[in-house]
């Protein structure tokens, strides 16, 4: 077959160029942690969660179901020097959330309008002195309602608005509670870069939040950056092996009742781990990964261990 008898010179150049994408990847991410949270230490969007192809969106005219599971433990809570700041803290967090993509084949901007809906279910348990506190609730809520996808040769692209709705209704007499109790949005953008025959891939995704004020505590969480990245190498045909992690940063202070928080309480966390994909069936595949938060100050230091699943709902069309 022609595939097979490929020069071997062009393949080591792919090859370098790809491997030259996830160095600058991994620079960037270490550059940027050493610049510059929210209330509780807490995020609207569950950061490291999009890092399986995040430029990618379903074929137009197209329906895909995603879950996201993960498990997340932290035994520190950290202080602005990256030092814990709170004593016998134990935090564990198990979530499941469904996400419906929907490509509808409308031509917009030279791309095709898609929209999303992702719906979290957060059990978590936290321990502070002076005892084990448990809860189950819904998270935030996202609405993507106006999205545009690209897709040219190796490249796929979207950006789009996106939308956070309160998570389970706030109690000021429990210790602990769930999601972020404010609405919040801002613009999206992500990449995916598959070399041919998908040996290699490069992706990207990046979040601005802008936070509002949360109406039953007064407090006003400061804006977030948050920059997933993923490289990949695919070892077989159905498995491809590499590095995810994230950049979280807030680039804005914290406030209270309309007055800065004392030392502004931003947030900053660099996590970095290996991640598998597994491809079955017909456009269906599903993830495992792990990362390990670095950096951090002003928010928990743990790890977090994910399996994500992919599958397309096309209602019995091709």
């Amino acid at each position: 077959m022609s595939g097979r008898r490929e020069d071997s010179g062009t393949r080591q150049t792919e090859d370098c160029i790809s491997c030259c994408l996830i160095v600058c990847l991994l620079a960037v991410a270490l550059s940027c942690a050493a610049a510059h949270a929210t209330e509780n230490g807490a995020s609207v969007y569950p950061v490291g969660a999009e890092t399986v192809l995040q430029g990618m969106m379903p074929p137009p005219r197209e329906t895909g179901l995603f879950t996201f599971t993960v498990f997340y433990s932290a035994n520190q809570m950290d202080n602005s020097s990256g030092q814990s700041a709170v004593p016998e803290f134990k935090v564990r967090v198990f979530a499941n959330a469904p996400k419906i993509e929907h490509t509808w084949g409308v031509p917009v901007l030279g791309g095709m309008l898609a929209s999303t809906i992702g719906i979290p279910l957060v059990y978590q348990q936290l321990h502070v002195e002076p005892g084990k506190y448990d809860k189950f609730g819904l998270g935030n809520v996202l609405l993507v309602p106006v999205g545009v996808t690209y897709n040219k040769g190796n490249w796929h692209w979207f950006y789009q608005a996106d939308f956070f709705l309160p998570g389970a209704p706030y109690s000021s007499a429990a210790v602990l509670n769930i999601g972020q109790h404010n609405f919040a949005a801002g613009p999206t953008g992500a990449f995916t870069y598959l070399s041919d025959k998908a040996r290699w891939e490069a992706s990207s995704k990046a979040d601005y939040i802008a936070n509002f004020k949360d109406g039953t505590t007064s407090y006003r969480s400061g804006n977030e950056l948050t920059w997933e990245f993923t490289a990949m190498r695919a070892v077989t045909k159905k498995t491809s092996i590499g590095l995810n992690g994230y950049l979280y940063k807030q680039t804005t202070d914290d406030q209270l009742n309309g007055a800065l928080v004392a030392g502004g309480n931003r947030g900053r966390d660099l996590a970095i781990g290996p991640q598998a994909r597994f491809f079955f069936g017909t456009h269906s595949a599903f993830a495992f990964k792990y990362y390990r938060d670095t950096l951090v100050e002003n928010k928990p230091r743990g790890n977090a261990f994910w399996f994500q699943l992919g599958v397309p709902l096309n209602f019995g069309k091709h």
